[in-house]
């Protein structure tokens, strides 16, 4: 797929592409959807237009699914039984702050065939960012984690309690097992602005749950960590054209 959409940036002349990939290292062992992710990246780079990378963790907002994997876990198990992965630290983003660097980069020359690390400025555990929906849902559940459960078993019983099935809870479960944080600024020193930490996306997303996107928080169509975008001056065969948003026509 992305090698079919590289080509049709050529084709179509777009002149820029900004692909969201997803945030960590990559390491043999670790998530394949990390790897999967990175490999998108090289393919983009190496056959289409200059691409702008951002590499995000879990985008905290309405419709991205790992978010919404977390609520849903949230409002159906008072207690879970978890794998040792809910201590690993990610350095989540809220989608509003996403959005501004995502349209903002356009702005910048320099950022042209360039990737940057984004992310919020709070960096905690799984198991915290469960705690703090729960709270706000007046119902933190009581965690219990265990040494052995798999990521299949954990992603067909995240499939089971929740609307997220289970081939993208796999793939979401998966990544989880990385630590996923920054490992550079570089994007805050081109675009300055004030970030939401995780609680104030948290303010965010329950005080009002269905805003228009660009000013709040539901993007039903936004992915939870990867996503391709395209500029062009003639018919672009990516989701953002110039400088206005639209929903892509196949959810990717």
């Amino acid at each position: 797929m992305a090698t079919n959409f590289a080509d049709a940036c050529q084709r179509s002349g777009v002149e820029r592409v900004v692909y969201v990939g997803g945030l960590g290292e990559v390491a043999p062992g670790d998530s394949t959807h990390l790897a999967s992710r990175a490999r998108v990246a090289g393919i983009l780079a190496a056959r289409g237009p200059p691409v702008t990378t951002l590499r995000a963790a879990i985008i905290l907002g309405r419709g991205g699914s790992s978010y919404e994997m977390m609520e849903q876990l949230v409002r159906k198990l008072p207690v879970m039984i978890t794998p040792r992965w809910i201590r690993t630290r990610c350095q989540p983003i809220f989608l509003g702050d996403l959005l501004d660097y995502l349209v903002g980069v356009l702005e910048f020359p320099e950022t042209s065939g360039q990737g940057y690390d984004v992310g919020g400025p709070d960096i905690l555990p799984y198991g915290e960012m469960l705690l703090g929906i729960g709270r706000r849902l007046q119902r933190p559940p009581r965690i219990v984690v265990v040494p052995v459960l798999t990521p299949a078993l954990s992603a067909h019983w995240v499939g089971f309690i929740t609307e997220v099935p289970a081939n993208l809870a796999r793939p979401l479960v998966d990544e989880m097992r990385s630590e996923v944080v920054c490992r550079e600024q570089r994007i805050r020193e081109i675009l300055p602005r004030r970030l939401k930490g995780f609680e104030e996306s948290l303010d965010a997303i329950f005080r009002d749950p269905s805003p228009a996107p660009g000013g709040g928080v539901k993007v039903p169509w936004f992915p939870s960590r990867g996503g391709i975008w395209g500029i062009g001056g003639g018919p672009s065969p990516g989701p953002l054209s110039g400088s206005r948003l639209r929903p892509p026509t196949n959810g990717t």
